[in-house]
């Protein structure tokens, strides 16, 4: 290490510790994220009740961790869950394999699964990390402002 990086590091030491830290009081005052951020899984319905997800597996396929479990069942005329021929009987993400990666976003051609922007998934035992279906139709309980990001920023 030559005297010249030194200095400079020193410099980029200096300049910070004379900057005023930046105090956010968590969790009454969330950070916002940006919009391209991948959170939470959520699954969709349509307007009228019926979901989104016909069971097609894609999202499966697709899913680089393994973590999501999709066992699909037929549409009855008595028991109509989606709109399609079939519906997701179980669907089951495990989120302690998840890599949030978006894939299963990407692969699904209904848009029934997003990743939304909220970040808070902690829970206390192991069973709670795996999301069912109930659980991914429901909106997040604690949602998270978004970021407005500036004309031109990557």
């Amino acid at each position: 290490m030559s005297r010249t990086d030194s200095i400079a590091g020193f410099k980029v030491t200096f300049q910070t510790m004379l900057k005023k830290p930046e105090t956010i009081g968590y969790p009454e005052r969330k950070t916002p994220v940006f919009p391209r951020f991948r959170g939470r899984h959520r699954l969709w319905t349509h307007d009228n009740g019926l979901e989104k997800c016909v069971g097609c597996s894609l999202c499966v396929a697709a899913c680089p961790a393994d973590c999501i479990r999709v066992v699909a069942e037929e549409n009855t005329p008595e028991n109509r869950v989606s709109a399609g021929e079939r519906y997701a009987r179980i669907y089951e993400i495990n989120m302690l394999r998840c890599i949030f990666c978006g894939y299963c976003e990407l692969a699904c051609p209904f848009d029934a699964i997003t990743l939304e922007a909220e970040y808070e998934m902690s829970e206390r035992g192991r069973e709670a990390e795996i999301y069912h279906k109930d659980m991914l139709l429901a909106p997040h309980p604690k949602p998270v402002p978004l970021r407005h990001e500036e004309p031109g920023a990557e």
